[in-house]
């Protein structure tokens, strides 16, 4: 569990309002870490612990995620981009004007931050994005094409995401309900919990999912844009860390950055898409030892 955490809330200019957390401020480098599509921030409470001690960890939860506004219709991978952008702006302005901050996301998490750090340079000293999902640009090319069409609505992705199981009678049936199921497979108990425990809320007759299942389908059924135009000015140093059994997108994708910008670097570990959430323990370490060395 991730000790003395601060809740903040922000009035976004797009008329809404965001919530996360923060770890004390101590003076250590900050992590801005944003999360998964359906997740939240506190879902990766065992990875982010033990970073703490080295870290001082910032947590935005995306519109519809966690404890922020839903805000309507969903505004977009770009535009939630730079509603982040504007958050952290407030905060770390006010809390780390003077230390290393550290861009880091998980999957849709990892696809913010890195439009975050190309279209803000300065924002950022280092990036490290575990298994984010960048589109190759076939998939990007199809998704142009099918967008005005409403075909990207009918992805298995969005289709399943629509119809997921939202409510359960306590917090264990949901526990046992997930437990090795679909994308949690191979989580270790733990972290299972944290999503259980952080990703959905109590209600008049048991639990639901914070994240409503239209919100996590409308971001499936939609992509970046110019994403990779975005992805070849980035300048800031950025690690990609993915899991060896993760989207063959991802890996390709990974794969092909590191040729066309110099300052992405790729690696790829034992697991799936969530390889975070397989082993915190272990992803924690590989982290603060890339930071480390980085700094050294």
């Amino acid at each position: 569990m991730l000790k003395k955490l601060k809740q903040w809330e922000y009035q976004l200019s797009a008329g809404f309002t965001v919530r996360g957390y923060h770890t004390e401020v101590t003076g250590k480098p900050v992590i801005h870490f944003l999360h998964g599509n359906g997740y939240c921030g506190l879902v990766y409470e065992a990875m982010l612990e033990p970073l703490s001690a080295h870290f001082d960890i910032f947590i935005s939860d995306v519109q519809g995620h966690g404890n922020s506004d839903v805000g309507g219709h969903f505004r977009g991978w770009n535009k939630n981009a730079e509603l982040c952008v504007e958050v952290w702006q407030h905060f770390q302005q006010a809390l780390w004007p003077n230390v290393p901050t550290i861009a880091m996301g998980h999957s849709f998490g990892g696809v913010l931050s890195s439009l975050m750090m190309s279209n803000h340079p300065s924002l950022f000293t280092r990036g490290v994005l575990l298994d984010p999902v960048f589109f190759n640009k076939a998939m990007v090319r199809i998704a142009v094409l099918s967008e005005p069409l409403g075909l990207l609505n009918f992805t298995s992705l969005a289709r399943r995401a629509k119809s997921r199981r939202s409510e359960w009678a306590d917090r264990q049936e949901a526990f046992d309900y997930f437990h090795h199921r679909g994308m949690f497979k191979g989580w270790e108990d733990d972290c299972l919990w944290s999503y259980v425990n952080h990703a959905l809320k109590e209600t008049a007759s048991g639990i639901k999912l914070k994240c409503p299942p239209r919100r996590e389908s409308a971001i499936f059924a939609s992509f970046p844009k110019r994403l990779w135009s975005s992805l070849e000015r980035l300048t800031t140093p950025t690690h990609i860390i993915y899991g060896d059994r993760s989207y063959p997108f991802v890996l390709s994708s990974a794969k092909s950055l590191q040729q066309i910008n110099s300052a992405i670097t790729a690696e790829a570990v034992s697991g799936r898409h969530c390889f975070m959430q397989e082993n915190p323990a272990q992803t924690a370490k590989q982290i603060h030892q890339l930071l480390s060395a980085s700094n050294g």
